[in-house]
């Protein structure tokens, strides 16, 4: 059964003899000042099911999930956890009754220990009520080893890559008893290897019992491993039905209430003068002997496998790290670049991949994390000018589409997609010759992607040179003019015109033979 364009209430697209429900949400309403987050939302959940959630980014799933998880209180509705109507008022009343989340962005201590990390809240006592530290460990290990982990529960989570602290989220979701596992974008950070990883931990919970909620914006996982799916869009819960009675096609025009054939904008590249050379650029650790060249109006993407070394070549170039050694040219001139201050004042700006940690202020309104670079010329005489902040905020987000209730409103209550078009939008308002991209459409939903994409081609069509950091193949063959493949912190491959197919750009990154044309 699927909802008209107006949504429909307390919508059940399930035959009659299905099993009942793990979970069971009914008319579930929520609002903020000036937008209505949930209108009259259904959702069930199955044991030994996933059910996969699905819309664009500001269509109600975060919501939904704080709903879940007892950061948000319903202002309407009913939850039911079989069959019998229950609240938690807190996130610690949602965990006692078997609700776990594994999040997008992890929200881990790097100076704890990973046991500690697992196990932070509910720690194992000794019969004194102290801490037992012998007991957590070996619990954090036998979490780590079931989810096919190889990390040392002793270890600082510092220590760790991003891959790797994302399984220590996932350990410490199932450190509870929980019925219901709610996974938020769980492999967008991950390598391939990683993501089949996660797909049999996925299958392990399913022989659990275990009722899941997969929240994911790549079809091919979708398909793969859901059983059931649900669409909100605006709010509103708009579809919901079994996996096997829905293709591609539909769930997109579902999500965005019409049909998205073109995914990329059509780009006819004219570049200009070079404006970036990078020689011989070495990292102690992390990359070693990098060069290229980059051009006004130029699209060059940067590829690779999780830990190839691409993010910490364009943190280099930001000023975030030292090179032990190499040089930046500018309009062929040496540019010292040893703070994020001075790649700015260069005309080098950075939109990381780690939005929530790295580009965005959280507690911060939106205004004022679009100004924050840009202090200079919104203040006078010392003094900081509100009009001229909000003025430079408006015209920048406007640009690029921006969803949110007002400009004076939390960056943190937006959707992924929104946050990123602040971040992005807070670099632009300095007016750049080059932007660094790094992952820019992780996370986010197919219409704000291809928001981003547009967005992407205006700039360089408007003569800003782009560098583009992605692990989506479709991304990169559909938006770059040349691509550089990264392997082990090598440039392994240079690709571009008939050369830049998926075979060529998977081959040098896996350090396969010789790639073919």
């Amino acid at each position: 059964m699927l909802a008209n364009s107006q949504g429909i209430k307390n919508v059940h697209a399930y035959e009659t003899n299905e099993p009942a429900p793990v979970l069971s949400l009914k008319g579930i309403s929520k609002s903020f000042p000036g937008v209505k987050a949930l209108s009259e939302v259904a959702l069930d959940l199955y044991s030994g099911e996933v059910t996969a959630l699905v819309g664009e980014n500001g269509a109600g799933k975060s919501t939904i999930v704080k709903v879940l998880t007892g950061i948000y209180q319903p202002d309407h509705g009913q939850i039911a956890i079989g069959g019998t109507p229950v609240s938690f008022p807190t996130a610690q009343d949602a965990g006692k009754a078997g609700v776990t989340a594994i999040h997008q962005e992890t929200v881990l201590f790097d100076d704890l220990s990973v046991a500690e990390n697992i196990f932070i809240g509910h720690a194992p006592k000794t019969r004194f009520g102290l801490i037992d530290r012998k007991q957590m460990v070996h619990k954090a290990q036998e979490l780590l080893e079931r989810i096919g982990a190889q990390i040392d529960p002793r270890v600082m989570l510092k220590e760790l890559g991003i891959a790797n602290k994302h399984l220590v989220a996932i350990a410490r979701a199932l450190s509870i008893d929980a019925k219901i596992v709610i996974m938020d974008e769980p492999t967008a950070s991950l390598s391939h290897k990683e993501i089949e990883e996660t797909y049999e931990l996925v299958e392990r919970l399913k022989a659990e019992g275990k009722a899941i909620l997969f929240i994911s914006h790549k079809f091919d996982e979708i398909f793969r491993i859901a059983n059931r799916y649900t669409v909100f869009r605006d709010g509103q819960m708009v579809g919901a039905g079994k996996i096997d009675d829905v293709d591609e096609q539909k769930l997109v025009k579902l999500m965005v209430g019409r049909s998205v054939d073109q995914v990329f904008p059509d780009r006819h590249a004219k570049t200009g003068n070079e404006i970036l050379k990078v020689v011989g650029y070495c990292h102690p650790t992390e990359f070693e002997d990098i060069g290229f060249t980059l051009r006004k109006g130029e699209i060059l993407g940067f590829y690779g496998l999780v830990g190839a070394g691409r993010s910490e070549v364009m943190q280099a170039l930001f000023g975030v790290t030292k090179p032990s050694k190499g040089a930046v040219r500018i309009d062929d001139k040496i540019a010292v670049i040893r703070s994020p201050d001075e790649a700015i004042n260069h005309g080098i700006v950075y939109v990381p991949e780690d939005r929530g940690k790295q580009g965005a202020i959280k507690g911060l309104p939106i205004f004022q994390n679009v100004s924050l670079p840009s202090l200079k010329s919104t203040s006078r005489n010392g003094f900081l000018r509100l009009a001229e902040e909000f003025k430079l905020a408006r015209d920048y987000t406007r640009r690029l589409d921006l969803r949110a209730a007002a400009l004076d409103q939390d960056i943190g209550d937006l959707s992924g997609g929104n946050q990123q078009k602040v971040v992005i939008a807070k670099w632009l308002a300095t007016q750049p010759r080059v932007i660094i991209l790094d992952e820019p459409t992780k996370g986010i939903d197919i219409g704000s992607k291809a928001a981003v994409h547009e967005f992407m081609a205006e700039l360089a069509a408007e003569g800003l040179a782009v560098i583009m950091v992605s692990s989506e193949i479709p991304e990169i063959l559909g938006m770059s003019d040349r691509v550089i493949v990264m392997r082990e912190g090598r440039i392994a491959a240079e690709f571009q015109g008939d050369r830049l197919t998926p075979e060529n750009l998977v081959r040098a990154a896996a350090g396969i033979s010789e790639a073919v044309s």
